[in-house]
């Protein structure tokens, strides 16, 4: 899903989402709920018309911002009390209240309440937090069922396993949430610093629990290899800044691993970013024009590195899907693999690059 945080996915317009084949996109109710503000959106007739957006929307609850403006927020059963990170003001986020304001959004997915927490976290930690996330997603439920959708059509809740890196924690959040029988369940509290071997030990817990006939989300992942190993463990839906921030940056992902558009070695190189793509900025423009356009600090180079990655994401994922049809999925990752390490040179300059600039 590429990430519209605030109604917008960053330099690109609806119809060329569109047309690159985005099903779905995802906005945030933390900031949304604070600009423009969510009776606002309500009365534009909700997310959808405000924005000019036609197909499905998810919106992430705000508790992945208790996470990253810890500074800002104060947390307890009740809910979250934080402080605009725009004027200073205060606000309570409740179970209760993130539903409703999910409701005048109109989104078609919600996310429940939940606290990420930190790594590392101790076990104490982790155990609290996970009691929190629990208690709010039974109270988001009971939300949910009292109220009605607003616009006409349906809205699903998801709810979103935690437990940090402890296996037996995340096994207890998923069978308790299961127990409840949410419509979906995401996988929260991953990729914010865990060892890359953590996270999919902890998605394999999930997805042996959480039932293969509802969707399973792992939120904010990410690289390209992340996806495929994580499709093979069971999950369905990811969204990750990565494409479009990468992109604003000067990185773009190829069938042959990232590059840095912006680096000098490309200012003479005629060829399009990916030769096996076909996407409009690859049949229409060289890696020297972007490089060009990024040395001059030209925004058309933003939102062609940005078409590009998504792009590039959506035939990931389509290829993906179409292969686990076919029963080639365990053939088509190795193949994938392969090719996107062949560059092994590029990939230790793009580490670099993600490691300086995440």
């Amino acid at each position: 899903m590429p990430v519209g945080t605030q109604g917008t996915v960053k330099t690109l317009s609806p119809h060329e989402l569109e047309q690159i084949g985005a099903q779905i996109i995802l906005g945030n109710t933390y900031h949304l709920y604070l600009r423009p503000g969510e009776n606002l959106i309500q009365q534009a007739g909700g997310l959808h018309r405000f924005m000019n957006w036609p197909r499905p929307i998810l919106t992430d609850s705000g508790g992945y911002q208790v996470f990253s403006l810890a500074d800002l927020n104060k947390v307890n059963f009740e809910g979250v009390r934080f402080q605009s990170h725009l004027d200073g003001s205060y606000h309570l986020f409740t179970p209760e209240n993130v539903l409703q304001i999910q409701r005048k959004l109109g989104s078609d997915i919600m996310m429940v309440l939940d606290e990420c927490t930190t790594y590392p976290c101790t076990l104490d930690q982790a155990i609290h937090s996970n009691e929190i996330t629990l208690d709010w997603a039974e109270r988001s439920l009971a939300a949910f069922r009292a109220s009605e959708p607003l616009y006409g059509y349906d809205q699903a809740l998801f709810a979103i396993v935690q437990g940090s890196t402890y296996p037996e924690l995340r096994r207890l959040s998923a069978k308790a949430l299961v127990e409840l029988d949410f419509p979906g369940y995401a996988i929260g509290g991953l990729s914010v610093g865990e060892p890359k071997d953590a996270m999919f030990e902890m998605t394999q817990i999930c997805t042996e629990i959480l039932p293969a006939n509802k969707p399973r989300y792992l939120m904010g992942v990410g690289k390209p290899e992340d996806l495929v190993e994580a499709i093979a463990l069971g999950v369905d839906m990811f969204d990750c800044v990565m494409p479009t921030r990468n992109g604003r940056k000067g990185m773009v992902f190829t069938w042959s691993g990232p590059l840095i558009v912006k680096n000098a070695t490309y200012k003479e190189d005629f060829r399009p970013i990916d030769e096996q793509c076909d996407c409009y900025t690859c049949c229409n423009f060289t890696r020297a024009y972007l490089r060009h356009l990024f040395k001059a600090e030209e925004i058309l180079g933003m939102r062609l590195a940005s078409l590009h990655n998504l792009h590039f994401y959506l035939e990931l994922v389509a290829k993906a899907r179409a292969a686990i049809l076919n029963g080639q999925y365990a053939t088509w990752k190795t193949q994938f693999l392969q090719g996107y390490f062949s560059e092994t040179a590029d990939m230790i300059d793009d580490v670099n690059y993600h490691n300086n600039n995440s």
